[in-house]
């Protein structure tokens, strides 16, 4: 018999103050730029100084959203920690290739070496709370999160471990944001965040964060919901994405009518902002709607905001009118799809169920 798999605990570092977990959207963080960065909490509250004063902001962002996670989930300790990354500890990257540079290949400290790789983020937490178990990184551009969400539907269904800790985190960096300018991957001309989706221009606002989750094959106080399917698509053209969204929702024996909310990965991009509209203005026309990047913007693991979204509107079974698509009402809904993709690749599909 399949296992079913709970999000026990969430935990969140974003461009809005979602660090501390009693809220939901209740104060909201407006931008008008090109790019959010998120809005730190006092990392003395849960990182020593000496020690913070070495982590990469990745890593610091990560502790925090983790230990939360872990605190309302009620553990100490995991079985498996997995972590999604587009760019891993990037800036440490840069700084250290900016160093070999500089010093002409001479007289390097390793710091910057050693919290460099990608697979630093799930290294640090498991030396922090002592985990011994599994620990992988994956590294899948814009779907990176929502592998993991697989690997560890997979722990969990095949009985490898009975609590997975599971994260996405994307730092922003300097270097990074002006390459990606030059190639028009990010909005030329400042953007009002509540306005995103009339922007009308390519590009979208490119942000960063930390988002971590408990997954259990146990059911306790503090779960937010059931987590049914996930799917990961390479490249998908517009002329097969309803055919797919059908095949992945019959693969779990529903229908689009079953669906209560859909939350849609829009980020303003006028060149692939049409692929959410397929299915706004389609199969999901009368299902209510809601979308989430004008809040944290668009990184590699920005799936894990929206997943952070999903669960807590199904915790409260209620939909914050800030991130309200359309004019379809809804309370306290039983099913929700999440569907994003990063210019026309890397699409995903998740799936929650109320328990």
């Amino acid at each position: 018999m399949k296992k079913r798999v709970y999000i026990n605990s969430v935990g969140s570092v974003s461009a809005q103050k979602t660090f501390e977990n009693t809220l939901f959207l209740e104060e909201i963080t407006s931008y008008n730029d090109t790019t959010m960065g998120v809005i730190n909490p006092n990392y003395k509250d849960y990182i020593p100084p000496a020690a913070a004063r070495r982590m990469a902001k990745g890593i610091k962002m990560s502790t925090v959203s983790s230990k939360t996670a872990l605190d309302e989930a009620g553990l100490d300790n995991v079985d498996a920690i997995i972590v999604g990354t587009g760019l891993g500890c990037i800036d440490d990257s840069e700084k250290f290739i900016s160093a070999i540079i500089d010093n002409k290949e001479q007289f390097l400290t390793p710091t910057r070496f050693i919290q460099s790789s990608h697979n630093t983020v799930s290294g640090q937490i498991a030396l922090g709370i002592g985990c011994k178990g599994y620990n992988y990184t994956y590294v899948n551009g814009a779907t990176s999160f929502e592998s993991c969400l697989i690997d560890a539907m997979i722990q969990l269904q095949l009985e490898e471990a009975e609590n997975v800790l599971v994260g996405g985190v994307d730092e922003l960096v300097p270097h990074h944001v002006n390459t990606h300018r030059l190639i028009n991957h990010i909005k030329k001309i400042p953007v009002e965040s509540a306005h995103l989706l009339a922007s009308k221009t390519e590009g979208c606002v490119m942000a960063e964060g930390a988002h971590f989750f408990v997954l259990s094959e146990k059911k306790q106080a503090s779960t937010y919901a059931e987590l049914i399917g996930v799917r990961t698509y390479n490249i998908l053209a517009q002329n097969q994405l309803a055919q797919t969204v059908t095949a992945f929702l019959k693969e779990h024996e529903l229908s689009s009518d079953a669906i209560d909310l859909v939350v849609l990965g829009y980020n303003g991009d006028v060149t692939f902002d049409p692929y959410y509209d397929l299915l706004a203005k389609g199969m999901f026309a009368d299902t209510a709607q809601a979308y989430t990047k004008h809040l944290s913007g668009e990184y590699d693991t920005a799936g894990g905001f929206a997943f952070w979204f999903a669960s807590k509107v199904m915790r409260t079974g209620t939909l914050p009118a800030v991130a309200h698509l359309n004019k379809v009402a809804i309370t306290k809904p039983k099913t929700i799809l999440l569907y994003n993709q990063y210019r026309g690749e890397y699409h995903s599909l998740v799936l929650l169920r109320q328990c």
